[in-house]
C-alpha cells in the first residue's frame, strides 16, 4: 500500500500534464491535477514506513475533528503544532491591531517566525488568550458536527453531519446519499483555511464499509500521508460505531504537489522542469535516486534554512530521498469500540508499526 504513494509521488515529478505553478502560500510548486489511490483496510494500516509518521499527532487531529472543535487550545497543549501557523495567521492581523504583535509582518522573516513561536507559547500557557486567539472560525470541526445553515422560514438549522453519517449507516446502511461535506460556501470567507479534504462518502452492502475521500489540495510530502492515515482510522471509527467492518479507503485527489522552496531555488525547478522530469524518469532502481539527488545538490541554487535550523520548503529533495527507500511490513491499527467523541489519544494502538527515520522539511502556510 506504501508503494501507491511513492508512484503517486514519481507521477507528479514526471508527468506530462505536471506543471510548476505559484502556490497561494507565495512557495511555487510542482503540481499535477486527478488522482486516484485505494487501499484495502483488510492488509493492514496503510501509515507510510519510508519515513517516519507522526502518528500522535495524526490522532489528536482526528480527535479534534470528531469532537466538533474549532480552537488550537487542544493540539497546542498536546504538542500538535500543525495548526498553529494557521491560527497565528488567520488572526495576526487583529492581533496586531491590540498592539500584541507588530503590524506588517512579513511572512517567514525573522520576525514573523519569532512572532509565531511566542503566539503558540501564549496559547498553550493563556486560557483567556487561547480562547481569545486560539479560534480558526468554521473549519472542518464546526462543518462535521455543526452545520449552520437557514431554513425555508428563516430558522436557524444545525446540521450534525458526522453523527447522521452513522445513523444512516446504522438505519439504511445501502443509501447512496452519505455524504459529509466540509465546504460550507458560505463560511469559507471566515475560515483560517478553507477545507482540503473537502467530503467524503460511505458506501456499504450492510456488511461492510468503504469510505471515499475527495481532497482538492494535496501536500504531497508533509499532509498526505497524515491524510491517508488520518482517514483509514476513520474509515475504522466509522465501522465500529455502525457495526460493519472496514475494507477499503479510496483516496481521490484533485491537485497533488511538491512545494518547490523559496527564492531562486523554486525559479529553479520552473525554469528547467522540463529537464527535471527527464531525470526522474530516468531512475530504474530505488537507490540511484540518492545518486540524482547528489547531483541535484551540485546544480540547485542556494535556499535558506527554515524555522529552527529546519531544512527549508524545498520538498522536492524530500521525496527523492524518500523514494529512495524500500517500504517496511505494514502494521495494525487497534481502535476501542466506544462513542466517536468520547474517543482520546489512548484508545489507539498501532501495533507493529516501523519505519525508516523521519526526513523533515517546512510547512508552507
Amino acid at each position: 500500500m506504501v508503494q501507491q504513494y511513492l508512484e503517486h509521488c514519481r507521477e507528479i515529478l514526471t508527468s506530462p500534464y505536471s506543471v510548476v505553478k505559484g502556490g497561494s502560500k507565495e512557495v511555487p510548486l510542482i503540481s499535477l491535477f486527478g488522482y486516484q489511490n485505494e487501499y484495502d483496510l483488510r492488509d493492514g494500516f496503510p501509515a507510510v514506513t519510508t519515513k517516519q509518521l507522526a502518528l500522535k499527532s495524526v490522532i489528536h487531529e482526528l480527535i479534534w475533528f470528531m469532537r466538533g472543535e474549532t480552537n488550537i487550545k487542544y493540539l497546542v497543549d498536546n504538542k500538535v503544532p500543525i495548526w498553529t501557523r494557521d491560527g497565528f495567521n488567520h488572526n495576526l492581523e487583529a492581533m496586531a491591531a491590540e498592539g500584541i504583535f507588530p503590524a506588517g509582518l512579513v511572512k517567514y522573516s525573522p520576525e514573523w517566525v519569532d512572532a509565531l513561536a511566542e503566539y503558540g507559547q501564549r496559547v498553550q500557557e493563556g486560557e483567556e488568550f487561547a480562547l481569545r486567539w486560539g479560534e480558526l472560525g468554521p473549519v472542518y470541526g464546526a462543518q462535521w458536527r455543526n452545520w449552520k445553515s437557514v431554513g425555508e422560514n428563516g430558522e436557524a438549522i444545525h446540521v450534525d453531519q458526522f453523527a447522521k453519517v452513522i445513523e444512516t449507516l446504522r438505519k439504511k446502511p445501502t443509501s447512496k446519499k452519505i455524504i459529509l461535506n466540509s465546504w460550507n460556501a458560505g463560511d469559507l470567507s471566515r475560515m483560517a483555511l478553507e477545507p482540503c479534504h473537502v467530503m467524503f462518502q460511505a458506501n456499504s452492502d450492510g456488511e461492510i464499509l468503504d469510505v471515499q475521500m475527495y481532497q482538492r489540495s494535496c501536500d504531497q510530502f508533509l499532509g498526505v500521508p497524515f491524510n491517508i492515515a488520518s482517514y483509514a482510522m476513520l474509515t475504522q471509527v466509522i465501522a465500529q460505531q455502525a457495526d460493519l467492518v472496514p475494507r477499503r479507503f479510496v483516496h481521490t485527489f484533485g491537485d497533488s504537489h511538491f512545494y518547490c522552496g523559496t527564492g531562486e531555488r523554486g525559479e529553479w525547478y520552473k525554469e528547467n522542469l522540463s529537464r527535471f522530469k527527464e531525470l526522474v524518469a530516468s531512475v530504474s532502481e530505488p537507490l540511484d535516486y540518492l545518486n540524482l539527488l547528489s547531483e541535484l545538490k551540485l546544480i540547485l541554487p542556494f535556499e535558506p534554512e527554515g524555522e529552527r535550523g529546519m531544512k527549508g520548503y524545498d520538498h522536492v529533495t524530500a521525496i527523492l530521498e524518500q523514494m529512495a527507500r524500500e517500504p517496511l511490513t505494514l502494521s495494525r491499527m487497534e481502535i476501542a469500540n466506544k462513542p466517536f467523541d468520547e474517543l482520546t489519544i489512548d484508545d489507539f494502538n498501532l501495533k507493529g508499526y516501523k519505519s525508516h527515520p523521519p526526513i523533515r522539511r517546512q510547512m508552507a502556510v
